[in-house]
């Protein structure tokens, strides 16, 4: 069997590692290539997510990965929660909200008081509590604004890509 390759991203909430994985004649090695911090920015009464500094670890530890051995693919993993607002170009519009922070508290209630407990999880398939973001869009625009639109699609809950979100009914 030929032998390959792969390195492995991995970002969780208190650090991040890059791996490599050497795959042939029936074993699997694994190496530990770079790993980092992964601590929350608070900015201007906001956390957030220090995506700059993630980024440049996430490439500081492809480019060792590729320095150890000739890559046959890439693989990232996150605990995806959290999401970035991307522009028509592909460019990040704003640092993306920590899933700690303040803004959504009492969100999730308040989604569910208007269209119920029972329709969001229909709609979003995940369960109803503060880190998941099929809550956070509402109050991008201030407390007390949600309108039972997203601000990314028509559509009452949207994906983090601003597809609409659709339940079983639909």
């Amino acid at each position: 069997m030929k032998q390959a390759t792969v390195a492995a991203v991995d970002l969780g909430a208190s650090g991040g590692r890059v791996m490599t994985g050497r795959v042939g004649d029936g074993t699997l090695r694994l190496e530990e290539v770079h790993r980092f911090g992964n601590e929350p920015v608070r900015v201007l009464g906001t956390l957030h997510w220090d995506i700059l500094r993630l980024y440049a670890d996430v490439l500081d530890g492809l480019r060792a990965a590729a320095r150890a051995a000739d890559l046959a693919s890439i693989g990232i993993d996150s605990w995806g929660v959290d999401y970035g607002l991307l522009g028509p170009g592909g460019a990040l519009l704003g640092n993306p909200v920590h899933y700690r922070d303040g803004r959504t508290d009492g969100v999730a209630a308040e989604v569910a008081g208007r269209i119920g407990a029972a329709e969001l999880y229909a709609v979003t398939g995940i369960q109803n509590c503060r880190s998941t973001r099929s809550t956070s869009s509402p109050r991008r625009r201030g407390p007390g604004s949600w309108t039972g639109r997203s601000p990314c699609c028509s559509s009452r809950i949207c994906w983090p890509t601003g597809s609409p979100a659709r339940s079983a009914r639909s």
